[in-house]
């Protein structure tokens, strides 16, 4: 028999959490959203796998445990700001850690025109009618549960704004850091992202670990590109690899604007990253290009949802995925294409490779059309090495070891081909390379 929400610890946890005293309180539209959000993630509990979005991932083991509400101690945590740096991103940079705004790590002296960049907590503080709608929101699909959990409990974040015409040169670096702190500790960020019309700009997300945890945090992005709009959005999950981490993303893209998201995932015990993207104005385009890598006993598991809803929009999406040892991959793809929004051009891509017998990967690819003189593709693998080109490696040499590993490099690689910075590939292959088998 299966408990019921209000019995479980993860619930019971949040019980005074109503009581929080959080950036923003006492501002009644914000108090009443965070209210209503959180009793209803209390009301439904977790989603369980009978929720077809939550069809592959349970929740159960994450349900018996219980968070402390935030880290008190965030502030003085030692972090070694060396691990902070990524190659070829030299800009400006906000860092969180264990959800809370680190001044002293951030690098904010210095903002091109252009570009307001700050924490959610100063502009709660100093001019929160802005963040209304992004903050205002409530979630009513079953499948969202951590997104309301998200919206009653956020209190710190970025808040990212380019002007219309700014063109950006540097790339802004987003960093989480998950490190020890007195018990296990839920922390819940939410970014505001707008980029003006005909804007520009390179956005880096970093997640990673600077020492053994085992956090929960969820992150929840509300991005918006105006018309013209060029967004190029990098990120790299390193997280610990006891924690859990659950992301959101919401992308909305105006008339001839352009996104580009390219993903590298390869930290976390269980780890979950919704996107869903809309594509509201004539000839948008989004392409978006993932990998995860896992091993162990890793759970990961991305939901990516792009929805066409204007003429001649076009995406294209391809991921991979790698799964060794007794991890498990998750992925769904879902395009649709409305109604109106002829000549969408539209494909998606999920190739996926298992180096252990006991390691499982599932993945569902989805393509609802509901337009006239549309071009779309859709088409997902789940196989093993090519036994021919590990045969031929061998027969030069290569110990059999390194020849899979050099296999797997190649295929995640091809992911990576397309992205502008040629310093940051290099990274991104050196971190796959050392997480590979």
């Amino acid at each position: 028999m299966s408990q019921s929400p209000a019995s479980l610890p993860f619930i019971d946890g949040l019980r005074d959490a109503a009581g929080l005293r959080l950036p923003g309180s006492g501002l009644a539209w914000l108090d009443a959203a965070r209210r209503e959000n959180l009793e209803a993630f209390i009301a439904a509990g977790l989603p369980d796998t009978r929720t077809e979005a939550w069809k592959y991932t349970a929740l159960r083991a994450l349900g018996q445990r219980r968070f402390a509400l935030g880290d008190a101690a965030a502030a003085s945590h030692s972090i070694d700001t060396h691990a902070l740096k990524l190659p070829g991103v030299d800009g400006p940079r906000l860092v969180f850690v264990n959800g809370v705004f680190r001044a002293d790590l951030s690098r904010l002296e210095t903002l091109p025109p252009g570009l307001t960049l700050q924490p959610l907590s100063q502009a709660l503080e100093s001019d929160p009618e802005p963040l209304r709608f992004a903050l205002s929101r409530h979630y009513r699909e079953t499948g969202d549960a951590f997104a309301r959990l998200n919206a009653a409990l956020a209190g710190d974040g970025t808040v990212l704004r380019v002007a219309a015409g700014a063109r950006i040169a540097k790339p802004v670096h987003i960093c989480f850091v998950g490190t020890a702190a007195q018990g296990d500790v839920a922390w819940h960020v939410r970014n505001v992202i707008e980029l003006g019309e005909g804007a520009k700009l390179d956005l880096i997300e970093h997640h990673l670990s600077s020492a053994p945890h085992k956090h929960l945090g969820t992150l929840a992005s509300d991005i918006v590109l105006q018309n013209g709009a060029q967004l190029q959005h990098v990120l790299l999950q390193n997280a610990g690899e006891d924690s859990s981490l659950i992301r959101r993303g919401s992308l909305h893209l105006g008339a001839r604007s352009q996104a580009a998201l390219h993903v590298l995932e390869l930290g976390g015990a269980l780890v979950r990253h919704d996107l869903h993207a809309e594509l509201r104005g004539d000839e948008a385009r989004l392409d978006t290009r993932g990998v995860f890598v896992l091993r162990g006993r890793q759970h990961i598991d991305t939901q990516l949802s792009i929805r066409h809803q204007a003429l001649n929009t076009a995406s294209e999406s391809i991921w991979r995925g790698v799964a060794d040892e007794r991890s498990r991959g998750v992925f769904r793809g879902a395009i649709v294409v409305a109604e109106g929004a002829d000549g969408a051009d539209a494909s998606l891509s999920n190739k996926n490779l298992l180096l252990s017998a006991l390691a499982e990967i599932d993945t569902k690819p989805e393509l609802e059309i509901y337009a006239d003189e549309v071009k779309a593709a859709h088409g997902a693998t789940v196989g093993q090495l090519d036994e021919r080109a590990l045969f031929y490696l061998r027969s030069r040499g290569l110990p059999q070891a390194e020849a899979r590993a050099l296999l797997t490099a190649a295929f995640c690689r091809a992911v990576f081909a397309t992205l502008p910075n040629e310093t940051l590939r290099d990274h991104f292959s050196d971190a796959l390379l050392a997480h590979l088998p």
